[in-house]
Parts: C-alpha cells; sequence; structure tokens
C-alpha cells in the first residue's frame, strides 16, 4: 500500500507525463496534418507540382518512418525522458527553419529535423502509459492518448485556416517551434521515465502482482526476439494500409480534392479533415474502451477496417451528396481508421514487457512507411492524369483514391492474421 504522500506523487508525475509528452504528441499530430490546409500556399511560395509537394509533405514521414525502431530501442534503453527532451528540441529548430525557408530544399530540410523530433513522442507516450497505468487500462490510455494527439490534427485543419487569414503561414510554424522548445525544457524538468526510477513501487505490484521482468542483455537481442515473433507482424501490415491511407488522404489530398471535385472553398473542405479526425480521435478513445471491456481485439478491429475501406467508394465514383452526407461519411471514416490503433496493444501483448517500446515502434513503422509512399504516389498518379489546363476533375484523381483504397484494404485483410490477445500479455497470467 501507498502511504497518502507517495500516492499523491504517483498520481501528480503520472498526469505531468502524459501532459507533456501529451502536448508534444499534440504537435506531431499538427505537423503531419498541417501541409493539407497550406497546400496552394506550399505550391505559390515554391513554385511546387503537386508531385513535389507530396515530396515535401512526404519527407516528415520518410524520417519518422525510418526513426520509429529506433525509437522503441531508445525508450526501452535510455528511457522517454531523455528522448522526448532531445526530440523536443530538434522539432522546434526544424519549425523554425521551415518557417523561415526561401527554398524548396531549406523547407523540405527543417520539414525533416521537425520529422526526426517528433517521431520519439508516440513511442514515447506508450512506453509511459505501460509504465505509469495498470495493464487492464492500456488500451483506454493508449485511445486518450490518440484522442489527445487528434487536437493536433484538428488545430491543422479548420483553425490553422482561420489563422491563415489574419498571419502567414510562416510565423504560424515559427511559434510553434518556440513552443517545441518550451516543450522539451519542461520534459526534462518534470517527467519521469517509470516509478521505480523516484522509488515508488510499480502498477503491477500494487495490485499484487509480480512485477515485470527488467529488460536484459543487449538491446540488439531484445530487437531481434521482437523481429522474430511472428506475432508482432500483422500490425505492422495493419498500419501502413489503414493509417497510411488516412494520414496521406487526411494530411494532404482531401482539401485539394474536394476543392476540385467537389467545388468546395478551402474553409469547408478544411472542415471535412477536421471532422474526419475528430471522428479518428472519438473512435480511437471509444474503440480502446470497448476492446478492453469485451476482453478482445480481433473481432472490433475487422468491424472498423472494414467500415474504412466502404468509405473510400463514394470518393472513387465522385458520387454527388448534400454537405450533410459528405461530413457524416468523412466522420464514419475517421470513426472506422480508427481501429488500427488496437495494433498497439497487440503488439504490446504478444511480447515481453521490456520489450514493449521495441514491439509498438515496429508496428508503429507501417502508417508512417504507407504515408510516405503514399503521399508522392498520389502526387504522382495525379499529375500524370491531370490535363494540360492544370483544371482539375474525378479523373485526374480517381487513380490516387484507387491507390489509398487498394491500400486500405491491404490493412483490412492483414487484420485476420492479427493474433488475438484477450487484452492480457500471452506470456503472464
Amino acid at each position: 500500500m501507498l502511504t497518502p504522500t507517495q500516492s499523491q506523487r504517483l498520481v501528480r508525475l503520472r498526469w505531468s507525463a502524459f501532459i507533456i509528452v501529451g502536448m508534444a504528441y499534440i504537435l506531431s499530430f499538427f505537423h503531419r496534418f498541417a501541409p493539407g490546409a497550406i497546400a496552394s500556399d506550399l505550391q505559390q511560395t515554391f513554385h511546387a507540382s503537386s508531385a513535389a509537394l507530396g515530396s515535401l509533405a512526404a519527407t516528415y514521414f520518410y524520417v519518422y518512418t525510418v526513426m520509429q525502431i529506433p525509437t522503441g530501442v531508445l525508450a526501452d534503453t535510455w528511457g522517454p525522458r531523455r528522448i522526448v527532451t532531445i526530440g523536443g528540441v530538434l522539432a522546434g529548430i526544424g519549425a523554425i527553419l521551415f518557417g523561415s525557408a526561401e527554398t524548396l530544399a531549406a523547407a523540405s530540410t527543417g520539414r525533416l529535423l521537425v520529422g526526426l523530433g517528433v517521431s520519439v513522442m508516440f513511442i514515447s507516450m506508450l512506453k509511459l502509459n505501460a509504465a505509469w497505468f495498470h495493464d487492464r487500462h492500456f488500451a483506454t490510455m493508449t485511445g486518450m492518448t490518440i484522442l489527445m494527439g487528434n487536437v493536433g490534427s484538428i488545430l491543422a485543419t479548420s483553425p490553422l485556416s482561420a489563422a491563415l487569414a489574419v498571419m502567414t503561414w510562416r510565423s504560424v510554424f515559427i511559434d510553434i517551434g518556440v513552443f517545441s522548445l518550451l516543450l522539451a525544457t519542461l520534459a526534462w524538468l518534470f517527467v519521469r521515465d517509470n516509478p521505480t526510477s523516484v522509488g515508488l513501487p510499480s502498477l503491477r505490484e500494487l495490485d499484487g502482482l509480480a512485477a515485470h521482468p527488467a529488460r536484459e542483455g543487449h538491446w540488439y537481442d531484445g530487437l531481434l526476439e521482437v523481429l522474430k515473433n511472428r506475432a508482432t507482424w500483422p500490425g505492422l501490415w495493419v498500419n501502413t494500409g489503414i493509417a497510411g491511407s488516412l494520414f496521406a488522404f487526411g494530411g494532404l489530398w482531401a482539401v485539394p480534392f474536394l476543392q476540385d471535385v467537389y467545388g468546395m472553398d478551402r474553409g469547408s473542405a478544411t472542415s471535412h479533415t477536421s471532422i474526419l479526425m475528430a471522428g479518428f480521435a472519438l473512435g480511437a478513445f471509444f474503440i480502446g474502451t470497448l476492446s478492453d471491456r469485451l476482453g478482445k481485439r480481433k473481432p472490433v478491429m475487422i468491424a472498423a477496417a472494414a467500415t474504412y475501406s466502404l468509405c473510400w467508394l463514394p470518393w472513387l465514383f465522385g458520387i454527388a451528396m448534400s454537405n450533410s452526407v459528405s461530413y457524416s461519411l468523412f466522420f464514419i471514416m475517421g470513426l472506422g481508421a480508427s481501429g488500427f490503433t488496437l495494433t498497439w496493444s497487440c503488439a504490446k501483448e504478444v511480447n515481453r514487457h521490456a520489450l514493449s517500446g521495441m514491439a509498438t515502434s515496429v508496428v508503429n513503422t507501417g502508417g508512417f512507411l504507407g504515408t510516405a509512399i503514399m503521399q508522392p504516389l498520389v502526387g504522382w498518379a495525379i499529375d500524370q492524369s491531370a490535363h494540360t489546363t492544370g483544371v482539375r476533375n474525378l479523373a485526374d484523381y480517381q487513380s490516387g483514391i484507387a491507390i489509398m483504397l487498394g491500400f486500405s484494404l491491404m490493412g483490412w485483410i492483414a487484420v485476420l492474421f492479427i493474433r488475438e490477445t484477450n487484452c492480457r500479455y500471452m506470456n503472464l497470467p
């Protein structure tokens, strides 16, 4: 049992870590989706084609993809506190550079640094959730994390569009960079890796269970153990197909698609992406909670992935619809996509607790790999189909939409190979 002083300290440190790192995670979502709202500004500023714009936006995802497994290793060895601090500094410098860039190359360098910095936030958040919250609440806390992070994606849509009416996109990113540096300072001062690092018992010990075994041996051996575990891999492909297509669409191509095909202005188009990400955020929270209460992962994921894939069909065929219907479809699309968030719980539960950072990082790689492939690929497909007049219509976008639909179907198929964990570690009682 904890003394009242220890209990207060546990609660304070738990929520300090969740809020500070969560705010840094909000910034990672903002950077992920902001190019969609400023796509026309970037094209005008840097005289960029659709393919070049896709490559600029995807620079974030290239480095994010490469950094996922190293982040898992660092989270399990260095601990979240150190890497969140370093990541916040890099992201801050990158955002300031992006906002100050005079050339496409400089902007790409800034976005690369942003991607490098924020790439550590989510895995660090999962590692902290696993350390500071009970195992039985992990999917719920992961859903709450996604709900919190998606505040950033919503800020990157309609609120960013409104901000651009009174300030430049450059000023926005410079201010965001300064805020990122502030969060890095707070992380170093107030975040701690786990209860035992400050002399408190682990959450399992408070439940009357044996503490999770500590990580032993070289980090390479742990990573090899995760990679050799066949149950780890299906989650990566779920993320590649579903998360990748969601981020590619919502983060870049949804706004120009709605403007060109459905004749919407930027405000209305970004409102649709706000609804998409709101659906995703709410879905992630409620799906995590539903899964924990049902004691099942796989049936929830199958239903959600099927719903998401079906939502692509109206966009593929350019079906005319009222605003209320299009908003509803975007919301349902976000709800369905949120099912992939359970892959992190599954990856954690089919591997040892001490390797949770590496396990979740391997799976998380897929979403950013898929986005890094799709953003420039869809841009290339649009460029190949576009009329020489520069006026785009449904036919110009259909090949790009078909690519994202194909990836989403791949993700749904991959769900069928996920191992059901019944919401517990498979190697523990």
